[in-house]
């Protein structure tokens, strides 16, 4: 799979339009876009396979699901930790939605979405039960401000709304 594509106008306003909502018909973004469905399938599809569309997503409600807190949880490593292990240490933790390596201190972030600070302080236990964890410093999030509905760009140029 190759990501070395040119993206044109039109390639970027489908994608703009799918970020707002995967769920739009070929249709409705063809027509939004001036092309036939079959036509925006046919770049959907070309975008998929080139790398740049890694897939669909949902937004969920965490505070529905029993998940309210937020946090992301600081990792300090020792020396000798790989980035592999880095990268893998909330694997087998459901609670972690990801890890970011990251260079400079700290060496990785964690996102978590727990129950309450209970369950926090158990997820952050869990991370640093194998003992490469040298040191956490945990930050709970207060609010999101998300750019939903922002343009994408391009090599400078504006997608068109």
């Amino acid at each position: 799979m190759s990501s070395d594509i040119d993206l044109d106008q039109t390639d970027s306003a489908i994608l703009n339009l799918l970020g707002l909502d995967a769920r739009r018909t070929f249709g409705d973004i063809g027509e939004r876009v001036g092309l036939s469905a079959p036509a925006v399938k046919r770049r959907i599809d070309r975008l998929e396979q080139a790398g740049i569309i890694l897939g669909f997503t949902t937004r969920l409600d965490h505070t529905k699901l029993g998940r309210p807190l937020e946090a992301f949880c600081e990792l300090r490593f020792a020396g000798k930790a790989r980035v592999d292990t880095i990268a893998s240490i909330g694997d087998d933790i459901p609670e972690v939605e990801a890890v970011f390596t990251i260079a400079g201190d700290p060496d990785a972030l964690a996102w978590i979405r727990v129950r309450d600070v209970r369950d926090l302080k158990r997820v952050i236990d869990l991370l640093r039960r194998n003992g490469v964890v040298t040191g956490t410093k945990t930050l709970m999030v207060l609010g999101t401000s998300m750019q939903q509905g922002k343009p994408l760009q391009f090599e400078g140029h504006p997608t068109t709304r």
